[in-house]
């Protein structure tokens, strides 16, 4: 049974003892940060700082100006302990605590660069832009995230890359200060703020038959009728758009996450892949949402979120393992409340199909929390 944790660059860099902290949980795998979206997160243990402020999506490898010749190119990080290649100096000194490691790479989701450039971003059916989301049918987009991808591959021997945010990210985020709760909007009315229609996704569901403009007429409505009357849009993208729009949709979005996928694959010189994902073709997000049983890209595993109600994790776990043949990697977290049931979980999820496990995170876990980590690390498959 593989047990793997992951970890921030900052969590490494300049501390002599954080490599071998994170070996001391018992893990195997650490899922280290090679490009990442902004975030604020505290470094418990670190000798020169306790919070770290990030500021924007940067990259954390080595940066090769050369190699990018499109509008988008990521940004250096400018916080914590400086150093040009942060990635490669962690994982030098993971290897050297006798851990595997593999890139964990955020490909979609970039503030930065999505204020740069607001039309490679989602529209909603208003017009509205969401800066965080770029959009993953757009060339340009496709293209950046390739190129993160065979940068982190060509200068670095990692066995394999985690995925997250290979597709389109909705209306909600977990950014800025949020006051978007308020007005009670239903999964199904978030769900259709989340549809993209932008240029190019507004090109490919129009090759698909569908009238992009009554589309859009159509999505305003909805919403407006449950913002402003409090009448739901549906209890789904199939009900509220009708089941062969969705379906529409639906491949649209399917075609582009495989499309690029297959692109990362080919320049992932045979590395495994990771797909952080769920098995609902109308979810947005940092896991993307799919129908397992019919996507049709080469992923190695498909790494679904645990968190939140253990029933619900262990149905959606069992789910999966019996609508797909690719393996089951569980992602728990410790930083819930709950922590201390993450052993018997971690073995319930095993005995439910997982075939591997990834515990969030190894630099934001207090030491009590840390500890249910090591506790759940000790389960051997046979105790699963």
């Amino acid at each position: 049974m593989k047990h793997g944790a992951f970890a921030y660059t900052w969590d490494i860099v300049g501390d002599p003892a954080g490599a071998e902290r994170i070996a001391g949980l018992g893990v195997s795998t650490v899922t280290l940060q090679a490009a990442y979206h902004s975030v604020r997160a505290t470094t418990p243990w670190h000798p020169r700082h306790r919070i770290v402020q990030a500021d924007h999506a940067a990259a954390y490898f080595r940066l090769r100006p050369e190699r990018w010749r499109g509008r988008l190119r990521p940004y250096p990080p400018s916080w914590g302990v400086p150093d040009e290649d942060r990635f490669g100096t962690a994982l030098a000194a993971l290897a050297g605590a006798g851990l595997r490691a593999e890139a964990w790479l955020v490909l979609t989701h970039s503030s930065v660069l999505g204020r740069e450039a607001p039309d490679l971003t989602v529209r909603n059916a208003y017009g509205e832009s969401y800066s965080y989301a770029l959009c993953p049918a757009q060339p340009a987009v496709h293209d950046y995230a390739i190129t993160l991808v065979r940068e982190v591959c060509e200068q670095y021997d990692v066995p394999a890359l985690m995925l997250e945010a290979c597709g389109w990210l909705g209306a909600e985020h977990a950014g800025h200060h949020e006051k978007t709760s308020g007005a009670h909007l239903s999964a199904c009315g978030r769900a259709l703020l989340s549809l993209c229609l932008c240029p190019a996704c507004g090109a490919g569901l129009a090759g698909r038959g569908l009238d992009v403009e009554e589309l859009a007429r159509d999505v305003r409505a909805a919403v407006d009728r449950e913002l402003q009357q409090g009448v739901p849009a549906g209890t789904s993208l199939d009900e509220a758009l009708g089941r062969e729009r969705a379906r529409a949709l639906y491949g649209h979005r399917g075609q582009v996450i495989a499309d690029l996928v297959r692109d990362v694959a080919a320049g992932a010189g045979g590395r495994e892949l990771l797909l952080m994902a769920t098995d609902d073709p109308q979810v947005t997000g940092p896991d993307v949402g799919i129908d397992l049983a019919s996507f049709d890209a080469p992923v190695d595993a498909y790494v679904l979120k645990c968190w939140g109600q253990e029933e619900a994790a262990l149905a959606q776990v069992k789910a999966a393992a019996s609508r797909t043949g690719v393996p089951i990697v569980a992602n728990l977290t410790v930083l819930e409340d709950g922590h201390a049931r993450i052993p018997a979980l971690a073995a319930d999820l095993v005995a439910g199909g997982a075939r591997q496990l990834r515990y969030y995170h190894a630099g934001l876990g207090s030491p009590a929390r840390l500890a249910s980590v090591r506790a759940a690390a000790r389960l051997k498959e046979r105790q699963c």
